[in-house]
C-alpha cells in the first residue's frame, strides 16, 4: 500500500524531454491562427473580470480623449497636460464641484466681465403662439428651440434663420379621444441629453412623449392625479422624472415605455423640478416652503428652508448647488450639504406698487449654465437680470438686465453659453393675476457675446 504513497525516480533526462515536448505542443497550439478571430475576441471579453473590463474600457477611453486632444492641441508637448485637465474637470463636474468662470475673468489688478451687455436690437422675439408661452427647452446641439403654450400647442424653431420648423397643433377640450397633442395648457417640457426624446406634460395630468426630430407623437403617460408641472431627463439616460401639483414625484423609463415608482413628501403643490446625471432630482415646494433633493435609490428625500413665500422656479447649477426663485421676491442659492441657503437676495427685481404698499415683483423663472458661475432670473418687470455666482456660490452679484416685457415664464441657456432664451407672455403661467396688454407672447433670444480680447494675467510669482 505504501506505494501507492512514494513517488519513484525516475530519469532526469527523459523527465526534461518530456517538458519540452509539452512545451513544444503548448506553444504550437498557442501560435495557430484563430479560426474565427470575432469569436475570440468576445470569448475573452466573456472571461475577463470585471476589474480587467474597467481597465480596458478605462484604456479605451483615454485613447479617444487622446484622439480628440490631438485634432485641437497646437503643441504635442502639452498632451498629457490637457488629457489630465479633461479627466479631472469631469471628475469634479460628477462630484459637482466644477465651477467654469464664464460671468467674469479676474485678473490681478483689475476684474473684467467676460460677457458684455447685449444691444437691445440684437435681441430676436419668434411669435407663432396665440397666448402666453409657458415653457421651452434647447436642443442639446444649440440648434433648435423648442417651446409650449396656454394655446396647448408646440413649435418648434431654427435657432439660426427663427423659422419655424414643426407645430403640433393644441386641440380643444373635449376632443382627447381624436386629437393627437394636448388639449390643455402645457405647462413643462424636458428633452433628453441626446435629443431623442421630448417629453411635455400639461394640466389634464397627461404626460407625453415626442420623437423631437419630428415631433412624432410616442406615448402617452397617465398617473398623476393633478396638473403636470416639472419633467426632467436624467442626464446620459432615458429616465424621466416628473413633478405634479398632487404633490408627487414619478419616475418613468421612455425607452420601455414604463412607470416605475412614485414618491411623496410635499405639503403643497410642486412647481418646478430639475435634475442632472445623478439618479436624484430637485423641486419647488410652491406654499409649502420647501426645496427637497430626492434620493431615487435610496428612495429618500432632503428638506430644505429658507424662503418666505411660495418657491415657483428651480434650477439645478451643478450636481450639488441649485438656485431658486419665489414669489415673496428672493433669490436663493443652496447647497445640497447644507439645509439653509448659502446665500439670499431679497426682492431681486425690486417692487412695485404704492408708497407704503409695495410689493416685490415675483420671480417666475431662474436658469444656470450648468457648472460655471452665470444665473439668470426673470419676472415681470421689463427685465431679464443676468447674475455671476460668488466662491463656493456663497454671493450673488448682479451683472446687467435685459429689457424683455412681459411675464417671463422660463428662462434656459443654451449650452455652449451663446445664447439665452427667454419664453414671455401677457400672464403668468400659473394663473391670471395680471395681464401685461403691451407685452407680446413668443420667445425673446438673446445673444451673449464674450469679449475678444482681454488684458493679460499678471503671474503671482510676478515673472
Amino acid at each position: 500500500m505504501s506505494s501507492f504513497f512514494i513517488k519513484k525516480k525516475g530519469n532526469a533526462k527523459t523527465d526534461e524531454n518530456a517538458v519540452a515536448k509539452k512545451r513544444k505542443v503548448v506553444s504550437s497550439v498557442l501560435a495557430d491562427p484563430p479560426v474565427n478571430k470575432k469569436s475570440k475576441a468576445e470569448d475573452e471579453y466573456l472571461e475577463e473580470t470585471a476589474q480587467e473590463k474597467k481597465l480596458r474600457l478605462a484604456k479605451l477611453y483615454l485613447d479617444q480623449l487622446r484622439a480628440e486632444e490631438e485634432k485641437t492641441a497646437e503643441d504635442g508637448s502639452c498632451e498629457t497636460d490637457v488629457i489630465a485637465g479633461r479627466l479631472q474637470e469631469e471628475v469634479l463636474e460628477q462630484r459637482g464641484k466644477l465651477q467654469r468662470l464664464v460671468a467674469q475673468d479676474v485678473s490681478v489688478t483689475c476684474l473684467y466681465f467676460a460677457y458684455l451687455v447685449p444691444d437691445a436690437a440684437d435681441l430676436r422675439l419668434l411669435r407663432g403662439h396665440k397666448l402666453p408661452v409657458t415653457c421651452l427647452v434647447v436642443s442639446p446641439d444649440d440648434k433648435f428651440i423648442f417651446s409650449a403654450s396656454k394655446d396647448c400647442s408646440i413649435i418648434k424653431w431654427d435657432v439660426e434663420s427663427g423659422r419655424k420648423l414643426r407645430t403640433v397643433p393644441g386641440g380643444r377640450k373635449g376632443t382627447e379621444d381624436r386629437h393627437v397633442g394636448h388639449t390643455a395648457h402645457i405647462l413643462c417640457m424636458a428633452i433628453s441629453s441626446d435629443g431623442k426624446y421630448l417629453a411635455t406634460g400639461d394640466m389634464n395630468k397627461l404626460i407625453m412623449i415626442w420623437e423631437a426630430t419630428t415631433c412624432k407623437h410616442l406615448y402617452k403617460f397617465t398617473g398623476h392625479r393633478d396638473a403636470v408641472s416639472g419633467l426632467s431627463f436624467r442626464k446620459g439616460t432615458h429616465d424621466l422624472y416628473s413633478a405634479s401639483h398632487d404633490r408627487s414625484i414619478k419616475v418613468w423609463n421612455v425607452d420601455e415605455n414604463a412607470y416605475v415608482e412614485t414618491m411623496f413628501g410635499h405639503q403643497d403643490v410642486i412647481t418646478g423640478l430639475d435634475s442632472l446625471s445623478r439618479e436624484r432630482c430637485v423641486t419647488a415646494g410652491g406654499r409649502d416652503q420647501t426645496v427637497r433633493v430626492w434620493k431615487i435609490a435610496e428612495e429618500s428625500q432632503l428638506v430644505f428652508h429658507g424662503h418666505e413665500g411660495s418657491i415657483d422656479c428651480i434650477q439645478l447649477i451643478n450636481e450639488e448647488h441649485m438656485i431658486s426663485g419665489a414669489d415673496d421676491g428672493s433669490l436663493a442659492l443652496w447647497s445640497v450639504n447644507k439645509k439653509k441657503p448659502l446665500c439670499t437676495v431679497k426682492r431681486a427685481h425690486g417692487c412695485h406698487g404704492d408708497e407704503g404698499l409695495e410689493q416685490p415683483y415675483w420671480i417666475s423663472a431662474v436658469t444656470a449654465l450648468h457648472n460655471t458661475d452665470a444665473v439668470a432670473s426673470g419676472s415681470h418687470n421689463s427685465k431679464v437680470q443676468l447674475w455671476r455666482c460668488g466662491e463656493g456660490y456663497r454671493s450673488l452679484q448682479p451683472l446687467f438686465s435685459i429689457p424683455v416685457v412681459g411675464f417671463v415664464n422660463s428662462l434656459k441657456f443654451s449650452n455652449s453659453g451663446n445664447f439665452l432664451v427667454a419664453g414671455v407672455g401677457q400672464e403668468h403661467r400659473l394663473g391670471r393675476w395680471w395681464r401685461i396688454k403691451e407685452a407680446k407672447n413668443g420667445l425673446y433670444i438673446i445673444p451673449l457675446k464674450k469679449r475678444d480680447s482681454e488684458p493679460e494675467q499678471s503671474s503671482t510669482n510676478g515673472e
